[in-house]
């Protein structure tokens, strides 16, 4: 099984409003990097864009370290927490659970691998971060 590394960030300019995301992969000396945005989004949403869009271009299963400044994400996947949602209906304590079209996207890219996450602290000078943030940046569309 190949080994890749798949770094993320997202952004959005007002929350919700314009946001774009940013996503770096990694497999031995390769390096892709790849970005997109939407006109009306949130944080989160892209946040999971990136995680989504960076398992969509791996071209067959992988071992996958997934890196990424987001709670929301990381501890969804690692807590088991989306799996717990999807099982009672995208229904959480607190009410309905949010952004289920893209968690039920998420999930199934995850069946396909065998991923771990890992949360880094955002604008802390990660190198990987940072670029990543760069791209979301650059894909909020005006």
């Amino acid at each position: 099984m190949k080994k890749v590394t798949i770094y993320t960030d997202g952004a959005c300019a007002g929350n919700p409003g314009p946001g774009g995301y940013g996503v770096i992969l990694v497999y031995g000396n390769s390096r892709k990097e790849l970005s997109g945005g939407e006109k009306h989004t949130t944080n989160n949403r892209m946040e999971m864009m990136g995680v989504i869009k960076g398992l969509e271009a791996l071209k067959g299963p992988c071992e996958v370290d997934v890196y990424s400044d987001s709670r929301y994400v990381v501890d969804a996947v690692e807590k088991k927490w989306a799996e717990k949602w999807r099982m009672n209906g995208w229904w959480r304590k607190k009410g309905p659970a949010l952004n289920p079209d893209l968690w039920e996207t998420l999930l199934n890219l995850l069946a396909l691998h065998k991923a771990k996450f890992y949360w880094i602290k955002g604008h802390a000078g990660h190198p990987e971060n940072v670029r990543c943030d760069t791209l979301a940046r650059y894909a909020i569309p005006n």
